[in-house]
């Protein structure tokens, strides 16, 4: 249920309501605008009948039902784009984000050049994993803790943020300590437990789609972490398995104005992992920003054909650069900066 307050509504309104929502058993969540307060109200839907009755207490001026099965991230409870912020970067603003590295961080030299690479081509944020889930269990796993060093040394040296996945909640709190943004892999879309965590700490999360993941099972992911409080969430789409094995995986670029339509939350395409060819890489990232999104995410290795992981899909650091060349026509089409 949303709560909507009148204009005029003071804080200590806002409070009384927000306290009466949590007497009746339900989680409030609220959302000040520029001209009125929203409150979502959420719990279990069998109460919402006593929620409508808060439209009698003093500056309340509607009590509405949130059809949507997904109701913190549904653009009913917000109208608004939601603006990640990290360190200074708006997500999901005017700007188009690039976040820019390795697949794995393999090693401090490794890291530290891309990281200078990427950061003098205009990305905003290093991306490197230090934990890698890989579908055989003889694979490079990730270099664990030395690997979030070697990334928090580089954000000190080059003052990118860095964005890092977590596979295990229990490592939530090693990764939330040096990372700037926490991501969920698309092989732990729907690990409930993990989801529910990240919902608790402060760092913003960077939430990628399965790989057989429906947008609404997308979107009812991203519910799990911002029901625990956590709102800063940005949605990743990287590919989803289709019947096609010319590319890794189909880019879905219809999921971007659908999500625009659905969900307030910032959207960001992943076409490294989506396509798994490096000479694809470039296309794809201008259909991207053509389609809307708020940003990409691109592997960048300097020796790919000597990549632990992912080689094949890796951008040389002067294709990238090429990369960021090619796509500002598309940036300026777009009405993004």
């Amino acid at each position: 249920m949303i709560i909507i307050m009148e204009h005029n509504a003071t804080d200590h309104d806002i409070e009384l309501v927000e306290e009466k929502v949590k007497g009746l058993g339900f989680t409030p969540h609220t959302i000040r605008g520029v001209e009125r307060t929203i409150i979502g109200a959420v719990g279990d839907e069998r109460g919402k009948a006593r929620i409508q009755s808060l439209e009698s207490m003093h500056r309340v001026d509607s009590v509405v039902p949130i059809l949507k099965p997904y109701k913190l991230t549904s653009r009913e409870l917000k109208e608004g784009n939601s603006i990640i912020d990290v360190s200074g970067i708006k997500i999901g603003g005017k700007e188009i984000i690039i976040m820019a590295g390795p697949c794995s961080v393999e090693s401090r030299e490794q890291i530290m050049e891309t990281g200078r690479d990427v950061k003098n081509s205009g990305a905003h944020i290093l991306r490197g994993g230090a934990f890698k889930p890989r579908t055989s269990p003889y694979a490079f796993q990730g270099l664990e803790e030395e690997g979030l060093k070697l990334l928090a040394e580089v954000r000190k040296d080059t003052g990118l943020p860095v964005v890092t996945e977590v596979m295990n909640p229990k490592d939530v709190d090693l990764v939330e300590r040096y990372s700037d943004i926490v991501q969920v892999g698309a092989r732990n879309v729907q690990n409930f437990a993990l989801l529910k965590l990240l919902g608790q700490i402060k760092k913003p999360i960077l939430l990628k789609r399965g790989m057989m993941t429906t947008i609404q099972e997308f979107l009812m992911s991203a519910e799990y972490i911002l029901s625990e409080g956590n709102n800063h969430v940005i949605l990743c789409e990287r590919g989803i398995r289709t019947f096609e094995t010319a590319t890794r995986n189909t880019l879905d670029l219809s999921c971007i104005p659908v999500l625009k339509k659905e969900t307030h939350l910032p959207i960001i395409i992943d076409p490294s992992h989506a396509t798994g060819h490096w000479d694809y890489v470039i296309p794809m990232a201008k259909a991207s920003i053509a389609a809307g999104a708020d940003g990409l995410l691109i592997e960048v290795h300097h020796n790919p054909e000597e990549a632990f992981s992912d080689g094949p899909q890796s951008l040389k650091p002067e294709t990238f650069k090429q990369l960021m060349s090619e796509i500002k026509p598309f940036i300026s089409a777009a009405g993004r900066e």
